[in-house]
């Protein structure tokens, strides 16, 4: 099995439901050497199989995180170049993903291969995304795992609360409740 026939799964990929992401994604599970194509498809960002892709990538990443522990360069050097909105929100929940992991007191290949330069990124982009036209799902991820970060990373929680409190009034009830939630977390400590 190699790209094409994963390409040909996800164009089978009808619409978002649940139902379909996973079939395409229990795939990827059963035949971890899909994988890294799974990746390609997901950054060849001027494909829209790539949406899908992402979408799947969500689902594999949710069961199988350390899978991305060899792929981490590849994965935040590409994290920016993601256009399509139905795929940023995916990236974005890999993104808060990754940042569980690292704050977890469980050990985890990802806790073992990311670096500063991986966590400096993904942490420009969520900055990237918070501020910029991002729906709301996207920032919601996007402030807990900058939250998440910023807990080994003090700057991270000044910056987070600074944007939060400043857009918070011109933002969608969502985005309100998730950033009066993260507020509440980064004044508890």
């Amino acid at each position: 099995m190699n790209g094409a026939y994963l390409i040909q799964e996800l164009n089978s990929i009808e619409n978002a439901k649940r139902v379909n992401r996973l079939r395409v994604a229990n795939l990827i599970l059963a035949k971890p050497e899909l994988f890294k194509y799974l990746l390609e498809i997901t950054f060849d960002v001027n494909n829209k199989t790539s949406i899908k892709a992402a979408w799947v990538l969500e689902f594999v990443c949710d069961e199988k995180l350390d899978w991305l522990a060899p792929y981490l360069d590849y994965f935040t050097e590409n994290i920016a170049n993601v256009k399509f909105d139905s795929a940023v929100r995916p990236i974005t929940k890999i993104c808060q993903f990754i940042a569980k992991a690292y704050t977890s007191k469980k050990e985890s290949a990802i806790k073992q291969h990311l670096t500063k330069k991986h966590i400096d990124i993904i942490i420009e982009n969520g900055f990237d995304w918070l501020i910029g036209n991002q729906k709301v799902a996207v920032k919601a991820y996007t402030m807990e795992m900058l939250y998440l970060f910023g807990k080994n990373y003090k700057w991270v929680h000044k910056e987070l609360q600074l944007v939060i409190q400043q857009s918070i009034i011109n933002e969608s009830c969502g985005y309100q409740a998730r950033g009066k939630k993260i507020l509440s977390w980064i004044n508890q400590k």
